[in-house]
């Protein structure tokens, strides 16, 4: 596979031809005739809930943050440490390794807001450990120091350096993938435990910060979603029962890595997130996105902290739960059903 080409002024490719990848674009965005319709649909909504880290007010946490025992700021400071990490990760990610194939403008369109927005979380992130924690080199250097989550970041990046060596369709197919799994799994999982602390009265603000972030990673999951869906109608010969297989195994190696970090930073000291519950958690979670990919779950377990969705929910005028303020947390509405 070739990076499409910035400039192309031979190509005949019309609105019809238009491909996920493999196609043959001029490079003008000609957006008055859109193929995949989602993407200009989720481009609006990503304009509308534009947003920036110092709308955040953090003060409370300043003060939260030394209160807190000694087992609830190691689990604040590693889960910022690994959401760094990701959001670092996956904003070269999709500039270098992603959207250079990428072959519909509709869909680049979105690419480079998604990682407009990646960089944005990048900023939100430092913002809280400037303003919070008292370990900031420590924070930074973590996913170097700390062999769990140095392992667990090795494995997270491998699909992407082995697209960036060697770019395939099947490669390509399986960065998307892994794409559905930092989004809807990784992410996910890392806001609970902002969450976990917001609900017992805790780090009101960061929670604050990570549900504007937490927005963004809704959309940028649907992304994906709707990138593989869109794929295995264009390309169904891609989509073999060994590549299936190694879906699959993306998804069991990314549930073992996630509940072992889950139960690593909690070590069961975090109210409300024992072993127990973060495990099923997280494998919920993969069978939510394996289904909205059209693939069998794998788990078939219960949401076991359904409580966590109420942090998350944007649409229309919501209570702020932190402080009994009415805000409006969605600047666009934002419907699955449209997707």
């Amino acid at each position: 596979m070739e990076r499409k080409k910035v400039y192309n002024p031979d190509s005949e490719e019309n609105v019809t031809d238009r491909r996920i990848f493999g196609g043959n674009p001029t490079g003008i965005f000609e957006l008055n005739k859109i193929k995949y319709q989602w993407a200009y649909n989720l481009w609006d909504i990503m304009l509308n809930n534009t947003w920036f880290p110092k709308e955040v007010d953090l003060t409370g946490d300043v003060r939260d943050y030394k209160n807190l025992c000694e087992a609830e700021k190691n689990a604040y400071d590693k889960a910022l440490s690994q959401l760094i990490f990701m959001d670092s990760l996956q904003t070269n990610n999709l500039i270098d390794n992603v959207n250079p194939y990428i072959t519909s403008p509709e869909i680049n369109l979105i690419l480079v807001r998604q990682a407009f927005e990646e960089a944005l979380h990048a900023q939100s992130y430092a913002v809280m450990v400037d303003s919070i924690s008292t370990n900031t080199d420590e924070i930074y250097d973590m996913w170097r120091q700390d062999k769990k989550l140095k392992h667990k970041n090795d494995n997270i990046a491998k699909v992407y350096e082995e697209l960036a060596k060697n770019p395939t369709d099947e490669g390509i197919v399986k960065a998307m993938f892994a794409n559905q799994i930092l989004e809807g799994i990784y992410f996910y999982s890392g806001f609970t435990f902002f969450y976990t602390l917001a609900r017992s009265g805790k780090m009101l603000g960061s929670a604050q910060m990570i549900r504007f972030i937490q927005r963004d990673e809704i959309t940028h999951l649907l992304i994906f979603q709707n990138m593989i869906n869109a794929t295995r109608k264009e390309r169904p010969e891609l989509f073999t029962k060994e590549l299936i297989a190694d879906v699959y195994e993306m998804f069991k190696e990314a549930v073992e890595l996630e509940v072992a970090w889950g139960q690593y930073i909690t070590e069961g000291q975090l109210l409300g997130l024992t072993d127990e519950i973060i495990d099923q958690y997280i494998k919920y979670l993969a069978d939510q996105r394996l289904n909205a990919v059209g693939l069998e779950k794998l788990y078939n377990v219960e949401h076991p902290i359904k409580w966590v969705d109420n942090f998350s929910k944007f649409n229309d005028q919501k209570t702020n739960f932190f402080e009994g303020n009415v805000t409006n947390y969605s600047k666009g509405s934002l419907d699955f059903d449209d997707f």
